[in-house]
């Protein structure tokens, strides 16, 4: 037989995570006790199935297999099974005891060294999968592969038993994490411009970027894009419409002083029009654009607009055509920032990034002094932020409309907040619009930063829990305008890193925000990326129950979390 011609045309589609459910089984035990592995299966399956998503909305891929992996045979025919089905995630979920190496251990070696592998089970006595886990736990971190336990509850008996919601949640942040690391794997981001700004703590990193987390970093030149304004390469009437619809939106918030300023506007949203074609193109889930200097503030050259509307319309769940995944667009060209933004977004099913400057710090005392020069020292006594004062983010571009309501709002209700006044034309004479909003307190998530160094060649996140609060109006407004008033501006306050602490260890002038990111989800990434956890706080205790995940025993047994991961790095 000769070999198999493949067909000359296929659709460029990404590639999809795709989770496998399956059991390990003990080939000695009562029909009634293998049936009831076969519905847990089933079971974490369908709680997967309806738990975890893609950013764009819709659901992960989740397949179960009725074959209980008993040995080697049952090994290689799950294994088949999988394959067919593009498995590339692997959970277990043992309720009795079984053999690691001739069942799991054959079944994982077929597939290759960096799957994500969970062993989640219930704390029984009759048949103990508990005691499967422990041993499996021990037997793969011995041969230096990550594997993640998720010892649980559901009941001792009962032919169809549920996990608890808490072990449930469990499995279901470390499955973000997971589709998280696979599922960006093989993708690509598009980078317009050269090194943002000279900032050597944004570059684009490449070839580590790739090898740690298989990202393509698309690079183009700002010229292409500005070829294609001169050459109006967009439909003419979707601009209409986009602009149309934007400002009806904000209601005459839009600054325009004349003829020049409105074109200004219309190629600020042209650019929109055009990047995203470009990126629908390639397939990118991300990008980032360079602007400073030479595409708006070098008078050498023909200074253009500011990218300001166009990088928060990426960052957006929404635009002129309705709901729609944010993609995550870092400004300045920012590819540690976009690799932060596009890491929190995946992790959390879809929420919408915040790009900030790490701007004014405001210790306690500052920001308690300028209350009292308000004439607002007795305002808000007991407010948060009188208690451990805030950073004001606020930065130019990148900021999600999203970020000026509350999560959950809709879009008039976000838009409403949000303005569009000039840019300064001292730093930018391309002029154009800025993005204006200052988002609201409550806000909870994780804030942080990527950072890359050449002594290990490995990347670390610098991160802490974070919550936005409001100030009074008039002391907000006077924190607004000690830096630039006319952007966006969050009001950040991280919960265990003291104002101190967090000025003094910032990794870069930028750092990112994202709603309902927990802990557990981060920390589970960090693991399966092998990417350092920098959480450097005194107040922050090493191990949270309940918020952190439990640390891998393959960290215990080599010396920590980064000792090992330094080693698995090949330090």
């Amino acid at each position: 037989m000769g070999a198999k011609r493949l067909p000359d045309s296929q659709p460029a589609v990404p590639r999809t995570p795709v989770i496998g459910v399956f059991a390990t089984c003990d080939p000695r035990i009562d029909e009634a006790s293998r049936q009831r592995c076969v519905n847990i299966v089933a079971m974490a399956a369908d709680i997967l199935a309806d738990r975890v998503k893609l950013p764009d909305g819709s659901p992960v891929p989740v397949v179960y297999t009725p074959i209980l992996v008993d040995g080697e045979r049952q090994a290689d025919m799950v294994a088949r099974q999988f394959e067919a089905e593009g498995v590339n995630v692997l959970v277990a979920v043992p309720d009795t005891w079984a053999f690691p190496q001739l069942g799991l251990i054959s079944l994982l070696t077929q597939f290759p060294a960096d799957t994500p592998i969970n062993l989640t089970c219930g704390n029984s006595g009759p048949k103990p999968g508990v005691v499967f886990v422990h041993a499996s736990s021990g037997a793969i971190s011995q041969y230096g592969k990550l594997v993640h336990i998720n010892v649980g509850t559901w009941p001792d008996t009962g032919m169809n038993p549920v996990m608890t919601e808490s072990t449930a949640e469990a499995l279901v942040d470390w499955a973000y994490a997971a589709v998280t690391k696979v599922g960006l794997k093989g993708r690509r981001v598009v980078v317009f411009g050269h090194d943002s700004m000279g900032m050597e703590t944004a570059l684009a990193h490449i070839i580590p970027t790739r090898n740690t987390f298989g990202l393509e970093i698309t690079r183009l030149d700002m010229k292409l894009l500005a070829d294609m304004l001169h050459k109006k390469a967009y439909d003419a009437e979707e601009l209409k419409a986009l602009r149309a619809w934007l400002e009806k939106m904000v209601d005459g918030r839009i600054e325009l002083r004349d003829e020049a300023d409105s074109e200004r506007l219309n190629q600020s949203l042209a650019m929109y029009l055009i990047v995203r074609n470009i990126m629908a193109e390639l397939n990118a889930v991300g990008g980032g654009f360079m602007s400073q200097l030479e595409w708006g503030s070098d008078r050498r050259g023909i200074p253009l607009p500011v990218a300001d509307i166009m990088e928060s319309m990426f960052n957006s769940t929404f635009d002129h055509n309705g709901r729609k995944p944010p993609m995550p667009y870092a400004t300045e060209a920012d590819v540690q920032g976009l690799l932060t933004m596009l890491f929190f977004t995946w992790l959390t099913g879809g929420n919408p990034p915040l790009f900030m400057d790490f701007r004014k710090v405001w210790e306690p005392w500052e920001i308690n002094a300028k209350a009292e020069e308000l004439g607002l020292g007795d305002v808000e006594p007991d407010a948060l932020w009188r208690q451990k004062g805030l950073v004001d983010g606020d930065n130019s571009g990148s900021a999600a409309f999203d970020w000026a309501a509350m999560p959950g709002a809709s879009v008039e209700e976000i838009m409403a907040g949000v303005s569009f006044p000039l840019a300064e034309e001292f730093y930018f004479p391309g002029m154009g619009n800025c993005v204006n909003f200052v988002s609201p307190g409550g806000i909870e998530g994780i804030a942080g930063r990527m950072a890359y160094s050449t002594v290990t060649d490995m990347f670390s996140l610098i991160w802490d829990e974070a919550v936005t609060v409001s100030l009074p109006e008039k002391l907000a407004k006077a924190v607004c305008e000690t830096s630039t008033p006319i952007w966006p501006h969050t009001f950040v306050v991280p919960k265990y890193a003291t104002m101190g602490e967090y000025k003094q260890f910032a990794p870069a002038n930028h750092f990112h925000m994202t709603w309902g990111l927990k802990p557990a989800r981060l920390e589970y990434w960090m693991d399966m990326a092998n990417v350092l956890s920098v959480a450097p706080w005194q107040a922050r205790p090493a191990y949270v129950e309940g918020v952190d995940r439990p640390t891998p025993l393959l960290y215990l047994i080599n010396g920590g979390e980064v000792a090992t991961k330094l080693k698995l790095a090949g330090k």
